[in-house]
């Protein structure tokens, strides 16, 4: 990497100035000198911890948390009846919970009418006697107001403290039992504002000045494990959030005919709404902007978008063309894409994040892509993808066990860059690692770290070098199965630390418990 001192005044300089109730009758090529100046300075997506997403002095870990809401209880109205229901009650037990969402977006008054069903099956073998939804835009004041809720056709109260929504129920959900909550509210969008601590990792959703995102935007279920609800504290950096897979249908409209969206499925007409469906999907994300351009290409049966602005058609198309050769290598190594379409969007800000069928990519690397393959744009792109395999098909807890998907999505990128461009293998270590700091434990909680920096080093990158010499260890044919039997067997499910160890303990006798010494403070 670059030493010279004009480089470090850069870098010194960037570091610290970065800083329904309607039914349906139904995205320069730069020079090359400005990558090596700049492309080690810019933030980088959530998933790729090689470059600061927002630089800000880092917060102790013994500072609260900047969000403190007042727990209210809230008695809902009564829904009047409707026409026609969104979903209706079933004696056939789910396999997975089904939410259906119409949404209108007014893009100019930047706020959301959203009608929600969600269709929850208890698939523990316990009774539930209460229900935790997450609603992310409760972290905003004013950021939702609710006009209605109701459970299985009956007005229901409701407790709502910050993140938490907390339905008791009148009658115990018994296992393979069915409940359905039907939900109108407004969302009024905040502005993502880089440099702002107090949006989180959330910063992504609301609006810039030139696009809209919705993630994290409508209620849903969390997940339970080890008999407990998982929905875990946000941190300052990081993420936080557990999800089921569940199957979604989005009606969706906007106010703005000039708009264009880019979504977790592919759209189809459904009358004046526009459809999108998706099955076993985590997180179902939108994103809408009246300049969006739009790359498209058909890969099988697959579908693979890249939105940008005008100008960016180069980086456009090297984040298409890579997210295409990525999926067919993971589809190799882990198994087939789980979905019908993979979209990417230039995001208005330098973040990224990864989501169903779904990622940002920052828009800092668009600036500094200069056609070659060894640049942040090619291996951001690759790491994203990757996390449809573990994030979207293999979840984890994100809050307390972050390695296990930014460890291997990480070492995919070194996998690709060991397919398609050997050459620059080792540029690619050298580039990603640029502030490796091999002295942390990688099993640490997002809250353990002392800064993003820090964890950044121990999740991503002390997680690469980690599977680099298992890798070597247990020798090539054990790592990849291995790696597509971890898959296989989690599809669908939350993942945990022991389930990871225990899948490669299946496929090899060669004593690898060194490794885990040197690299996972539980060993100790």
């Amino acid at each position: 990497m670059d030493r010279t001192a004009k480089t470090q005044r850069a870098r010194s300089f960037l570091l610290n100035s970065l800083s329904l109730r309607e039914r349906a009758k139904v995205r320069v090529k730069s020079a090359r000198a400005i990558l090596f100046v700049f492309t080690f300075l810019l933030s980088a997506c959530a998933t790729s911890p090689i470059i600061p997403v927002v630089i800000e002095t880092p917060i102790p870990s013994a500072t609260p948390l900047l969000f403190t809401p007042t727990p209210r209880v809230v008695t809902a109205t009564p829904i009047p009846p409707t026409e026609t229901p969104i979903l209706v009650p079933t004696a056939i037990p789910l396999e997975r919970a089904q939410y259906t969402l119409y949404a209108t977006l007014d893009y100019a008054a930047k706020t959301v009418e959203v009608e929600q069903s969600i269709l929850y099956p208890n698939k523990s073998t316990n009774m539930l006697n209460d229900l935790l939804l997450a609603v992310e835009p409760n972290f905003w004041a004013n950021g939702i107001i609710f006009h209605e809720l109701s459970l299985n056709g009956a007005a229901s109260n409701y407790i709502l403290d910050g993140q938490r929504l907390t339905i008791l129920l009148d009658t115990p959900l018994e296992p393979d039992q069915s409940v359905q909550i039907n939900l109108r509210y407004t969302l009024n969008l905040p502005f993502a504002e880089q440099g702002d601590p107090s949006v989180m990792r959330a910063r992504i959703y609301g609006y810039t000045n030139r696009q809209v995102n919705l993630t994290n935007w409508y209620l849903f279920v969390v997940p339970r494990q080890n008999g407990e609800w998982l929905l875990p504290e946000p941190w300052h950096f990081g993420e936080h959030l557990a999800y089921d897979v569940a199957d979604y249908e989005v009606n969706f409209k906007t106010t703005d005919p000039a708009v264009v969206m880019a979504a977790s499925a592919n759209a189809e007409p459904n009358a004046e709404w526009t459809r999108y469906q998706l099955k076993s999907g985590r997180a179902f994300v939108l994103s809408a902007s009246p300049e969006y351009k739009v790359y498209s290409q058909q890969v099988g049966d697959i579908t693979v978008y890249s939105y940008y602005y005008p100008i960016f058609e180069i980086p456009a198309q090297e984040v298409l063309n890579v997210s295409i050769k990525a999926l067919q290598l993971y589809s190799q190594l882990f198994g087939a894409y789980p979905h019908k379409s993979l979209t990417a969007v230039q995001g208005d800000f330098n973040d990224g994040m990864e989501y169903s069928a779904f990622y940002f990519q920052s828009h800092g690397f668009y600036n500094t892509y200069d056609g070659t393959a060894q640049n942040y744009l090619t291996f951001v792109s690759a790491h994203e993808t990757a996390h449809q395999w573990f994030f979207e098909s293999v979840a984890n807890n994100q809050a307390h066990e972050p390695w296990l998907d930014e460890m291997i999505c990480t070492y995919s990128e070194r996998l690709y860059y060991e397919t398609y461009h050997p050459e620059a293998t080792n540029w690619w270590w050298a580039a990603r690692m640029f502030d490796y700091n091999p002295t942390s434990w990688l099993d640490l909680h997002v809250n353990e770290n002392p800064s993003e920096r820090a964890y950044w080093s121990s999740t991503y990158f002390h997680g690469a070098h980690f599977l680099e010499e298992l890798r070597a260890r247990i020798g090539d044919e054990a790592f990849f199965a291995f790696l597509k039997d971890y898959r296989t067997q989690y599809d669908q499910k939350i993942a945990t630390g022991d389930d990871f160890f225990s899948t490669l303990r299946a496929h090899t006798d060669i004593d690898f418990s060194d490794l885990v010494t040197k690299y996972f403070r539980a060993a100790h």
